[in-house]
């Protein structure tokens, strides 16, 4: 998807709040939005989210010049804030919602995921377990999440880029 010459990435990486803050440190990356994706019910709230009953997970929309920074090193990015071998858990955080995705908006995005999902393989000693699916409706979350570390400091959750 492209708009206004930007292309939109989705991701999954454990609690929101850190993978949008490390996203958004990247040069390119014009705007995030975190939200919830990959799950059966329409307009979910935080709450009903994190009881696990929806099936979402907590993602970031990423929206990115892919003049300044490519779809590859967004990938490279997702692979370094997170552990990809640990199944529906962050750090301090566990549950479905915190698992380990990549929402892919096209057959290229498919293609690169999957790449890139294999040349990480081999570095690891784990198997890697992130969902590589197509994108779904993206909900975002309530205000008080959007750029929270922004807004209240600190970095509560495990994500952080490497």
């Amino acid at each position: 998807m492209s708009i206004d010459g930007l292309e939109r990435a989705t991701f999954a990486a454990g609690c929101f709040w850190g993978v949008e803050a490390s996203f958004r440190e990247l040069e390119g990356v014009v705007k995030t939005r975190v939200g919830y994706t990959g799950g059966r019910t329409s307009e979910p709230s935080y709450e009903q989210v994190c009881s696990g009953a929806t099936g979402h997970a907590e993602s970031v929309d990423v929206w990115f010049d892919p003049t300044v920074i490519t779809y590859g090193e967004l990938l490279e990015a997702f692979w370094s804030i997170h552990d990809p071998t640990t199944p529906d858990r962050q750090g301090w955080d566990f549950g479905t919602q915190y698992r380990s995705a990549v929402f892919f908006h096209d057959p290229e995005q498919q293609r690169l995921s999957e790449a890139s999902r294999d040349r990480r393989q081999e570095t690891l000693s784990r198997p890697i377990v992130t969902e590589i699916v197509p994108a779904m409706t993206f909900y975002d979350a309530e205000e008080y999440h959007q750029r929270y570390f922004e807004k209240h400091g600190g970095a509560a959750c495990a994500t952080t880029l490497r």
